[in-house]
């Protein structure tokens, strides 16, 4: 039987990767749905492709081009946020595959979620933002959530067989990105073009911005609170430059279990899909030989305060993580526009985080209204700059 595949955010780094996978195991895997944003040329390529049964995208005035280039096929079109939900409740789909980065992914995975779908959850900012809200909507569903961001999928699959009352703590490695050895006085000269060098990964603008200020992982450990059900002390983060390791498991016996594997994002995607069953893979194997030896050591929260601030987040809880993503969307894109430097990323999220209300227990309605502030208050800490 071939598992029917939708993709919520085709076009981007992790979606046009999961069509890699898809393409290599014809006999596993069927497209139903493809979604995009704003990249409607790749969206169409896509679709004539792989031939799904629907496909929408999000910006409207963009359906015209849709329309001309599909009309003539088989394929549903839909354009718009909430055809976009209709279409993803509906389809016929094992699984959803949430790729949409940012804020943004939220509602459709939630739409996902609301028909009891299997999710296979990149997009970590909907753990990030509500958590609480998706954990009470999958146990009210029976959605199940699978993750496919490499530290996550590698705890998902140390914990398989296992009893997680066990589990005394979990340990996400982090590559430490492109700037581990640069000084304060350094870091405040790095530009958007440096910052998008990543040593070991393949991953879209964003994410890897954000994996350079730490703040990825900062948003990992959010998320590995909801989906592993953790205390904010049972998360660690050790810095791995190699990227071969890509997560501990912790037992109270004192063993530790580890998932290794190239750093290809390709690998914990194919998990996801296959799960239960592990599928062959055409990728590259590990070279332990070539590779000579691993080295691990703690963050630096002094040049690196995005960790603290979202380690801080995780703790206060409520809205507390809602704002810092927010603001972090802001300031990311401020830094890639050449408006605000790395450091400055920072002091923005804090200024947010510092001057919005605290909301302990946020409804969604609460935290849309957070999103929309936090972003105000971190557009107008630019302006100040």
């Amino acid at each position: 039987m071939l598992k029917k595949i939708a993709i919520l955010g085709s076009t981007g780094s992790i979606g046009t990767q999961a069509l890699d996978v898809i393409g290599n195991a014809p006999d596993k895997f069927k497209v139903m749905l493809l979604t995009a944003g704003n990249n409607v040329d790749l969206l169409i390529n896509q679709a004539l492709k792989f031939k799904p049964e629907a496909v929408a995208i999000e910006n409207k005035s963009l359906y015209p081009a849709l329309k001309t280039a599909l009309g003539a096929t088989n394929i549903k079109l839909f354009a718009g946020a909430e055809e976009i939900a209709a279409i993803v409740r509906q389809i016929d789909a094992d699984i959803v595959i949430g790729a949409i980065v940012g804020y943004a992914g939220l509602k459709p995975v939630m739409a996902a979620m609301e028909a009891g779908k299997t999710v296979a959850l990149a997009n970590k900012e909907t753990l990030v933002v509500a958590g609480a809200i998706i954990k009470e909507l999958a146990q009210k569903t029976g959605s199940t959530i699978i993750p496919v961001d490499s530290e996550h999928s590698a705890i998902f699959q140390c914990l398989v067989g296992e009893d997680n009352k066990t589990v005394e703590k979990i340990t996400l490695t982090a590559s430490g990105g492109p700037f581990q050895n640069l000084t304060l006085e350094q870091l405040k000269n790095v530009k958007p073009a440096d910052a998008l060098k990543h040593p070991n990964w393949n991953m879209g603008r964003k994410v890897t911005i954000d994996s350079g200020t730490l703040m990825n992982k900062g948003f990992e450990i959010i998320e590995a609170k909801w989906l592993f059900d953790l205390d904010p002390g049972q998360i660690d983060v050790v810095i791995h430059p190699q990227s071969i390791i890509h997560s501990f498991v912790h037992f109270h016996d004192g063993s530790v279990k580890a998932q290794l594997g190239i750093p290809d994002m390709r690998t914990p995607i194919l998990y996801a899909l296959g799960y239960p069953e592990r599928l062959l893979s055409p990728l590259p194997r590990v070279d332990f030989a070539k590779i000579g030896k691993f080295t691990f050591f703690e963050p630096d929260l002094t040049r690196f305060r995005n960790l603290q601030l979202a380690q801080n987040a995780l703790k206060d809880g409520g809205n507390s993580p809602c704002i810092l993503n927010a603001a972090n969307e802001i300031a990311v894109n401020a830094f890639l526009d050449g408006k605000i430097g790395f450091l400055q990323m920072t002091d923005v999220v804090e200024y947010a985080l510092e001057n919005i209300p605290y909301l302990g227990t946020p409804s969604l309605e609460s935290l849309e209204e957070s999103d929309i502030t936090a972003r105000e208050k971190a557009l107008y800490k630019i302006d100040t700059f």
